[in-house]
């Protein structure tokens, strides 16, 4: 007799839509355990989000790793769907390093990161920055204000994982890393990179690296408030 096997996967921005509005979804399968397994169950029961997988518009994660299709789901695993990332709970207040990557509700002070990194050593001759706000119009429409959604632990790991290859691929001497999550108003901080380095070319490529990194590899997922209705961003420039 074919052992059952029970899933539950977490669902993130258009995939909660796509499902019904539910944060989860529990399935069950009997033939095979690998990831190719779990998305023929999707193509039947949500045709829509196996569409997006087949289409690599939505990635299957294992533990908080992207999965291949071979990848096989154990029990216990932790499955979810991610969909294209829009871009980011803070970790140890007390450490210095994890007050430099922080993805947090409430705003932040450009001010204060800044001395933050400025602090961390003497040999720092230029400080580069990005702070991304919020906008009121996206691709031809008004905005009224904008939520964002994070996979709590993997969105944090990856913001990590940035700093570090930043810190060994550039000559640079800090990087602080900070991204909000929930309703932001128009007008609003929502994401800064802050780097130091003695000298400014290598703080500037960094700095680009690192924003375009961010919303390369960080499940942060975007949902813009308009007039015409909610609309789940997919892709930035």
């Amino acid at each position: 007799m074919a052992r059952l096997t029970m899933v539950t996967i977490k669902l993130f921005g258009m995939t909660k839509s796509l499902a019904g509005g539910q944060g989860s979804l529990a399935l069950a399968f009997t033939n095979g355990r690998q990831v190719k397994d779990l998305v023929e169950l999707l193509d039947t029961g949500y045709p829509m989000i196996g569409e997006l997988i087949h289409k690599k518009k939505v990635l299957v994660s294992v533990n908080q790793e992207i999965a291949h299709e071979d990848t096989t789901i154990q029990d216990g695993d932790e499955v979810a769907l991610l969909p294209p990332f829009a871009g980011g709970c803070p970790i140890d207040p007390v450490s210095d390093d994890a007050q430099l990557v922080r993805v947090q509700r409430e705003d932040f002070s450009v001010d204060a990161e800044i001395n933050r990194v400025r602090a961390r050593s003497k040999r720092i001759g230029g400080i580069a920055t990005f702070l991304g706000i919020a906008r009121d119009r996206s691709k031809g429409r008004d905005v009224d204000s904008m939520t964002f959604e994070h996979y709590e632990g993997m969105a944090q790991t990856k913001l990590r994982e940035i700093r570090e290859r930043a810190l060994k691929d550039f000559d640079i001497i800090e990087v602080a890393i900070l991204h909000r999550y929930g309703e932001i108003s128009i007008g609003d901080n929502i994401v800064l990179i802050v780097v130091g380095a003695e000298h400014r070319a290598e703080a500037f490529r960094a700095c680009e690296w690192a924003i375009a990194e961010l919303k390369r590899i960080t499940p942060i997922w975007k949902r813009e408030h308009t007039p015409e209705g909610e609309v789940w961003v997919e892709e930035h420039p």
